[in-house]
């Protein structure tokens, strides 16, 4: 068969999120056989970021999996010999639910765009008739049923970069469906660049004028399909955190580029706030008064190095953090920022949990900028992508579009010896590295899985107008009734090459207790004015008007224990979805403790060698396959590495 894979691996892993991407990349480094697969048509998984039409695509696929027949598959059966058995994993990923789309921006009449797909017009009953919903572009999709790719069939991304980037060479492995965000030519590139060349706005203006200014259409949306990158999780990157420590250590920080987010706000009595962070934006503030200045400084000096002194916060062990506030002294105004805006953390956190978050909090202000987080340019789905690279580098084989229909076992052993693929494929490998999402109801039939709501909005201003329209910024929106959970906001502009000019990409996040919708709305009509409503009042004016939105639940695996699920053999490793924090540290750890378990004496991740320093002697460890079109074995290329080096931003280093 023309298209078939080498037979023998060492780890076989299965999905693309971030934690089985670091994994294969850690694996790949350290010498063993790697083969990365997985069914979908672009890299991520739940972790992924997509232009505009790629988004509807997947959604689209989403909400008509149930209507669409199994694609037949070739017969695995006859495979399984007398002394094996077989685990089948699950044919359609079941991880995201209630998916809701609203569009509020009006429909330009001159634009002439075909509508091409009816279900997705769901529209808002309150909204007036110029509410249109729009088509899906199916057009993005490759016709392909599989693909073998590795990092260097992707086209690298050659885009002028600005003083205020952190940069790492972009030049990850593309995830997009059909990888329309990075087309090669040079009326894309002309097109992102722009992105970087936003112009300042003034603060305040005549709202007519306004209006005119900033009529954004949604056929300008699906023209600008190109410029969004829209995160399915949304996350930032603590600048002291485990993921920058790795991307640093292992140098895969060369593949990807950083801006720093510039502002914590808060919600509170109605209105968003900048909250001072560092010692400078203390004293600069005037939402404080001098007292109030002096009484954070001396707390925030004193969670820094709390550990010192458990004379101030043993007595209130058992207490709630937001009690143990209370006791120092500290005005409401200063308990809320504490709480929401620096910490972070719900109301019911203990007080170590509450200390803990600060000062992490703190630890991590003036490493890269003025707040503690990082964002990745072109999204967080960038991430992965990364990782994939750096496996790819080191020899990984990548197959998108490839379905694994079942895990075989040995009957006597209890280990798993080998996978069989869709096409009818038996490949063989010591050890398998599985993402949640794939097991089937069988296997997880003892779990109660945690679901994230989540809402990813367009609007056409800022939560909070500065003279500059270009500021990445997160926001707490406490919780307005007991029992419920905070919101967390990420507000991002157009020069992280997340969305278009004259629009801020808007990401809502939380622990699910309803759907996505219900449990966010109420947020939103907080915050945003949708497009088509009238402005009542100078406050409706004031606000960003929302253009379009989507809600849906994903769901939350990050909790499961390997015990709980159903007759895994040993050797094979279960890697969970995205979870809930704001940061990526649960995924580092995972992939750090799945890698030594399973290679105990190899490092994790360690830099790699200098180009120039390796020498090849035509007997590689990966296997070579002839008459196989598909399969590119990737090498690291000397020249590769020297174009790296010559990116004129700054670098990330410790």
């Amino acid at each position: 068969m023309a298209d078939s894979l080498p037979t023998e691996f060492d780890v076989i892993i299965i999905g693309t999120g971030l934690p089985e991407s670091i994994l294969a990349a850690a694996c790949s480094r350290s010498g063993q056989r790697v083969l990365h697969l997985d069914s979908r048509s672009y890299y991520g998984g739940n972790w992924a970021s997509f232009n505009f039409s790629g988004l509807l695509s997947w959604l689209k696929e989403y909400q008509q999996k149930s209507d669409v027949a199994e694609e037949s598959t070739a017969s695995w059966q006859g495979l399984i010999h007398e002394t094996e058995e077989a685990i089948t994993l699950r044919k359609t990923d079941e991880t995201i639910q209630h998916t809701e789309v609203f569009c509020y921006a009006s429909q330009d009449m001159d634009d002439k765009i075909e509508e091409t797909d009816d279900a997705l017009q769901k529209n808002p009953s309150s909204l007036t008739s110029s509410t249109v919903t729009k088509p899906l572009d199916s057009a993005c999709l490759s016709e392909e049923t599989h693909s073998y790719v590795t990092s260097y069939e992707m086209p690298a991304k050659d885009i002028p970069k600005n003083d205020g980037e952190i940069s790492l060479e972009v030049s990850g492995v593309e995830g997009t469906l059909a990888e329309e965000k990075y087309c090669g030519d040079e009326t894309c590139r002309h097109t992102v660049s722009d992105g970087d060349t936003d112009e300042n706005k003034p603060i305040e203006e005549d709202n007519n004028d306004q209006l005119k200014r900033n009529r954004i259409t949604y056929s300008q949306i699906v023209k600008e399909s190109r410029r969004f990158n829209i995160d399915l999780v949304s996350k930032l990157l603590y600048s002291q955190g485990l993921l920058i420590d790795l991307l640093i250590k292992s140098n895969v920080s060369r593949y990807a580029e950083f801006k720093n987010v510039t502002r914590i706000l808060a919600f509170r009595e109605g209105k968003v706030e900048q909250v001072p962070c560092s010692r400078a934006d203390v004293f600069n503030s005037k939402e404080l008064t001098m007292v109030e200045k002096r009484i954070l400084m001396k707390f925030l000096t004193f969670c820094l190095d709390y550990e010192q002194h458990p004379d101030q916060y043993q007595a209130f062990m058992q207490c709630s953090f937001s009690e143990y506030l209370k006791t120092k002294k500290l005005t409401p105004n200063l308990q809320h920022f504490v709480l929401h805006s620096i910490a972070m953390t719900e109301s019911s956190c203990t007080t170590i949990d509450g200390l803990k978050a600060t000062k992490n909090f703190l630890q991590c202000l003036g490493r890269f900028g003025n707040t503690p987080f990082l964002f990745p340019l072109y999204g967080q789905g960038e991430i992965p992508q990364c990782f994939c690279r750096m496996c790819a580098v080191f020899g990984g084989i990548y197959c998108l579009r490839h379905k694994v229909q079942c895990l075989v076992v040995d009957k006597e052993s209890g280990r798993c010896k080998a996978i069989i693929d869709h096409l009818g494929q038996r490949i063989n490998a010591k050890y398998f590295i599985v993402e949640d999402s794939y097991l089937s109801e069988k296997t997880c039939s003892n779990i109660q899985y945690k679901q994230i709501s989540r809402a990813v909005l367009i609007t056409d201003q800022s939560i909070l107008k500065t003279d500059s329209d270009q500021q990445i910024s997160i926001l707490i929106v406490p919780p307005a009734d007991s029992g419920t959970c905070a919101v967390r906001v990420t507000e991002l502009c157009s020069s992280t090459m997340t969305c278009m000019k004259d629009t801020y990409l808007v990401h809502l996040t939380c622990s699910s207790s309803k759907t996505a919708r219900e449990d966010l709305e109420s947020v939103v009509k907080k915050l945003f004015t949708p497009y088509t409503e009238a402005a009542t009042n100078e406050e409706e004016l004031t606000k960003p008007r929302l253009l379009w939105a989507l809600y849906f639940n994903m769901r939350d695996s990050s909790g499961v224990s390997r015990s709980s699920y159903n007759g895994l053999p040993s050797n094979v490793y279960v890697c969970s979805g995205p979870d809930c924090g704001l940061g990526n540290e649960h995924a580092v750890k995972q992939a750090e403790t799945l890698f030594r378990e399973i290679f105990p004496s190899e490092e994790f991740c360690p830099p790699p060698p200098n180009p120039e320093d390796i020498i090849f002697d035509g007997d590689d460890k990966q296997p070579e396959v002839s008459g196989t079109n598909n399969i590119i074995m990737a090498k690291l290329d000397s020249s590769e590495g020297s174009k790296n080096l010559e990116s004129p931003g700054k670098h990330l280093e410790n």
